[in-house]
């Protein structure tokens, strides 16, 4: 990951990464096959580190709203070529010709970020802490929502540093969200 946020895909070779982790580039082909599939796999390891540390915070006992801020936090980028968000539009570029077992993988990663949302939306609705909304159509807005503004962090676009994002993501959550 810290190789593809510093050079990018275009600076990754396979050979580069080899001599990085002390492997050929043969050795590296036979575990992935592809570049593709490297990518994806590392993903999946960010992720599946990422998915244990969201469920951590959503599991504590605290009111929604300082849960639902800290999945946002969790889900900005840290700032340009954040190494996690960095990977993750590396694959987003290159699936546009994924087969679909790489598709599924994606969605399934996808997947669990929204299922958690919804969830957390739910328990919200459910304990009077925020409005009664379609809990589902509310996440699938506020992650897209979040994944834009977190693409402009991700790639540095001037003024929607994380601090702003995280501001205009509160003002959404408290004008739409609380009542």
């Amino acid at each position: 990951m810290a190789t593809i946020a510093e050079r990018g895909l275009d600076g990754l070779t396979m050979a580069g990464l080899g001599r990085e982790v002390g492997m050929s580039s043969g050795h590296l082909l036979y575990y992935f096959r592809t570049k593709d599939e490297l990518l994806l796999q590392t993903l999946e390891w960010s992720e599946g580190r990422l998915g244990a540390e969201r469920r951590a915070l959503l599991s504590r006992p605290a009111p929604v709203r300082e849960r639902l801020g800290a999945y946002v936090d969790l889900y900005v980028p840290d700032g340009p070529r954040d190494p996690h968000w960095t990977l993750w539009l590396e694959v987003w570029n290159r699936s546009q010709n994924a087969d679909d077992d790489a598709r599924a993988r994606q969605a399934a990663i996808e997947g669990a970020w929204h299922r958690d949302l919804v969830a957390l939306l739910a328990e919200g609705v459910s304990r009077g802490e925020l409005r009664p909304m379609d809990p589902d159509r509310v996440a699938a807005r506020l992650r897209a929502l979040l994944d834009g503004f977190s693409v402009h962090v991700a790639v540095g676009i001037p003024g929607t540093g994380r601090d702003a994002v995280l501001t205009h993501v509160r003002e959404f959550i408290e004008d739409g969200l609380v009542p």
